[in-house]
C-alpha cells in the first residue's frame, strides 16, 4: 500500500515495552511493516509557541500536500503520451517515495535543529510558496502554448466549411496578381458533382471556361477553385447559393499563409522544447534534488541507487529532458521532502503538547501491508495503547490544544499521536 501511518508514544520503558508488543503482533499478524521514524532534539519554547505552532503546521501540512499533488498531475500532463514513466520521474532525493519515507533523516543543513521551532517552520513554508508561484507561472505558460497549439490543431481538423486552407491549397490553385480575375473557392456537396461540373460556367458571366478544379475533399463535399472577373463575384455568389454551392470566403495570401505555417512550426518546436524524453532521462532512479543529501538503504534491494550522485551524472541523467519538466522533477523532490519534514514537526509538536515535558517519545511509521488490514491494526494499536486513554483525556481539557484525532466520544479519537501519509493519489 502507498499508505503510512506515523505514530508517537511516550518514551517510557511501559511504551517502549507497548511499542515491542505492537511489532510483534503487527509482524505475526502480517498487518503492517514498522520502522522507527527519527526526529531529532529541537528547542521546546513556550507552550503558547507550540500551540499556535500547531495549528500552523496543520495548515501547512495541507498546502505541502496540495502543491505536491498538483506538481505531481502536471507531470502527468506535460509527459502525455510517455505516462507509464510518470512514477520513474516522481522521486525524492533521487529513491523512490517509498524509500523516502521509511528511510527518512532530518536534513540538519537545510533545516537546523538548533534553530528555534518557529524559525523552521517558517524556512519550510517560504520555500513550498516560492515553488507554488513558480509552479502557476510555468504552468500557466506551458498552457497557454497547447492551448494556442490545439486551437490552430482545430482548425486544420474541421470540415471544409471552418478548417484552415492554408494547408490544402497551394500557389497554382490561384490567379494571382491580375486586375480583373479571381479566382474562388467552392464548396460543392457530393451529389452535387456532376451539378456543379454543367452549371459552374453559367451561373453568371464572366466565368472563364475550364476554370476549376477539385483541389480536397472530405466525407461531405469537395473544394472547387473557379475563375471569374473581379465584377461579377456578387453575382456568382448570389447564384451559386441559389444551387446550394457556398463559397468560402478565402484569398490566398502568401505572407499570411507562410505565417500561420510558421506559427504552427513554432508553437509544436515549443511545446517539444518543454518536454523532451530520452532513454537517459528516464533512468529509474536518478537523482534531482543536488542539494539534499539523505543516506538511504532502500528496502530489500541493496543494488537500488542512492542519493548524492556527482554532478557529471545527474548532468547526463538529465539530458534530453525539456526545461518545463526538468523543474517540475527538481521541485517535486523539494516540495515532497519538505512535506515529509513538515510530517516530522507535526509529531514533534503534538507529542510534546500530549505527553509533555521533558521531551521523551519514540515515533514509529507504520505501513500496513492491506487495505483491508486497516481496521485491525488500528484495533491493535488501540489496544496497545489503551493504558495512554487517561494522560490523552487529560490533554483535552485544555481547548486550546488541537491534538489531531483526540475528540471524545467519536470514532476517531486516537489515544496516541497519529498522523497518517497517503501517496496513492500520486499513483
Amino acid at each position: 500500500m502507498s499508505e503510512f501511518w506515523l505514530i508517537s508514544a511516550p518514551g517510557d520503558k511501559e511504551n517502549l515495552q507497548a511499542l515491542e508488543r505492537m511489532n510483534t503482533v503487527t509482524s505475526k499478524s502480517n498487518l503492517s511493516y514498522n520502522t522507527k521514524f527519527g526526529i531529532p532534539d529541537f528547542k521546546v519554547g513556550t507552550l503558547d509557541s507550540l500551540v499556535g505552532l500547531s495549528d500552523e503546521l496543520g495548515k501547512l501540512d495541507t498546502f505541502a500536500e496540495s502543491l505536491i499533488r498538483r506538481m505531481a498531475q502536471s507531470v502527468v500532463d506535460v509527459m502525455e503520451d510517455s505516462k507509464g514513466k510518470v512514477q520513474e520521474n516522481l522521486l525524492a532525493n533521487g529513491v523512490d517515495l517509498t524509500s523516502f519515507v521509511t528511510h527518512f533523516e532530518w536534513d540538519m543543513a537545510k533545516y537546523p535543529a538548533k534553530q528555534p521551532l518557529v524559525t523552521v517552520v517558517d524556512t519550510l513554508a517560504k520555500q513550498l510558496a516560492q515553488i507554488e508561484t513558480d509552479l502557476k507561472s510555468r504552468t500557466a505558460a506551458y498552457s497557454t502554448l497547447k492551448t494556442n497549439l490545439e486551437n490552430l490543431e482545430k482548425r486544420s481538423m474541421g470540415n471544409l466549411f471552418t478548417r484552415t486552407l492554408s494547408d490544402i491549397v497551394s500557389k497554382d490553385d490561384f490567379v494571382l496578381d491580375s486586375e480583373y480575375l479571381v479566382t474562388l473557392l467552392v464548396i460543392v456537396p457530393k451529389p452535387n458533382y456532376i451539378q456543379w461540373q454543367k452549371t459552374y460556367e453559367s451561373l453568371s458571366d464572366m466565368v472563364v471556361p475550364r476554370s476549376t478544379k477539385l483541389i480536397a475533399e472530405d466525407n461531405e463535399g469537395g473544394l472547387f477553385t473557379v475563375t471569374l472577373f473581379r465584377k461579377v463575384i456578387d453575382d456568382f455568389k448570389i447564384k451559386a447559393k441559389e444551387n446550394k454551392f457556398t463559397v468560402r470566403e478565402f484569398y490566398y495570401d502568401e505572407n499570411e499563409i507562410r505565417r500561420e505555417r510558421e506559427e504552427v512550426t513554432r508553437l509544436l518546436s515549443d511545446k517539444k522544447q518543454q518536454y523532451q524524453t530520452s532513454c537517459v532521462a528516464l533512468k529509474k532512479g536518478s537523482s534531482t534534488f543536488p542539494d539534499h543529501k539523505v543516506k538511504v538503504t532502500p528496502l530489500g534491494n541493496p543494488d537500488r541507487p542512492t542519493a548524492g550522485q556527482t554532478d557529471r551524472e545527474r548532468e547526463s541523467e538529465g539530458e534530453g529532458e525539456g526545461p518545463l519538466l526538468r523543474w517540475l522533477k527538481v521541485n517535486f523532490s523539494e516540495a515532497f521532502i519538505a512535506w515529509i519534514h513538515i510530517k516530522a514537526l507535526r509529531v514533534f509538536v503534538e507529542s510534546v503538547l500530549r505527553y509533555g515535558l521533558p521531551v521523551n517519545f519514540q515515533a514509529v511509521l507504520l505501513q500496513p501491508h492491506k487495505k483491508s488490514s486497516t481496521k485491525r491494526l488500528r484495533e491493535v494499536l488501540n489496544s496497545v495503547f489503551r493504558h495512554l486513554d487517561e494522560v490523552a483525556a487529560a490533554s483535552i481539557l485544555d481547548a486550546s490544544v488541537d491534538i489531531p484525532g483526540l475528540q471524545l466520544g467519536n470514532q476517531d479519537y486516537f489515544p496516541y499521536v497519529y498522523f497518517r501519509i497517503d501517496l496513492s493519489l500520486l499513483d
